[in-house]
């Protein structure tokens, strides 16, 4: 993945509020994500479907001022609805459980990128195989609204494990890693940041938002410091000069794996 490609903000947006959806193009967002499951209200599902179905048959060309567009789905009737849609960049799909379901959508909707969402703990058992599943998955995630609910877990942290082992599931299958969860409470930008950077800290990459003023916050606390950038390019100079495993001046130990983590450090400090 190179650092043009990361995207580190991706925000959530009702599907049956199609102004919104359209403001929310330009907002900033690395992906927007129009959601027809949770965000929207049973008799408005079927208005939120149309309505998305539009935006896609026609939509703005991405660029830097506007975002791709991901849809999550609500079931079966949206991925036949959307999936042969210009504008789809890619479907996020929730309560997967098994391989088999993804392996189903990915017939429905042949070449658009997949995004499980992990939502119980069938699901975060069966991690790598859903992550494994077909050529179409870019990446997993947890829904950990739904998560806590299932493993009936009340402190923040009892969801630490689940989060460490998506992050496993997803670089054994050769995926980036997992965007984190929604931050709920909109207001409490201090609580956001440090919760991304305990996320960081877990090899998570990224967090979907729900409402613009989290972008900034999430954007900061994901890319690199300048601290960061430059041990990165002090420990990549040091292997063009030298080969093998080597100790830096300031007594940091250098080999191959060490390299290439300061190598994604770069790409992600060059994104856009």
């Amino acid at each position: 993945m190179n650092g043009a490609a990361v995207a580190l903000t991706w925000l959530y947006v009702p599907g049956d509020k199609p102004a919104v959806v359209r403001k929310a193009l330009g907002s900033g967002a690395d992906v927007v994500i129009v959601d027809l499951e949770d965000a929207v209200a049973p008799d408005r599902k079927e208005y939120a479907r149309s309505a998305t179905a539009e935006l896609l048959s026609d939509p703005p060309t991405p660029g830097p001022s506007v975002a791709p567009v991901h849809v999550r789905v609500h079931g079966e009737g949206d991925v036949r609805a959307l999936a042969r849609l210009p504008g789809l960049s890619g479907m996020r799909l929730p309560k997967i459980t098994h391989a088999a379901s993804v392996h189903h959508v990915a017939a429905l909707a042949p070449g658009v990128p997949l995004y499980p969402l992990l939502e119980s703990a069938l699901a975060i058992e069966h991690a790598y195989s859903i992550a494994g599943a077909h050529h179409d998955v870019r990446g997993i995630a947890l829904g950990e609204a739904d998560l806590r609910a299932d493993l009936g877990v009340r402190d923040d942290a009892g969801l630490d494990w689940s989060r460490s082992r998506v992050v496993i599931a997803a670089r054994a299958a050769g995926l980036a890693p997992p965007v984190m969860s929604v931050f709920p409470d909109v207001r409490d930008l201090s609580g956001l940041r440090s919760s991304c950077a305990h996320g960081r800290d877990l090899g998570l990459l990224g967090r979907a938002a729900i409402h613009p003023r989290q972008l900034p916050v999430i954007e900061r606390a994901f890319r690199p410091t300048s601290r960061e950038v430059e041990a990165a390019e002090q420990i990549v100079e040091a292997a063009r000069t030298q080969e093998g495993a080597q100790a830096l001046p300031d007594g940091r130990f250098v080999d191959a794996a060490v390299v290439a983590s300061a190598e994604r450090t770069l790409a992600l400090a060059r994104r856009r």
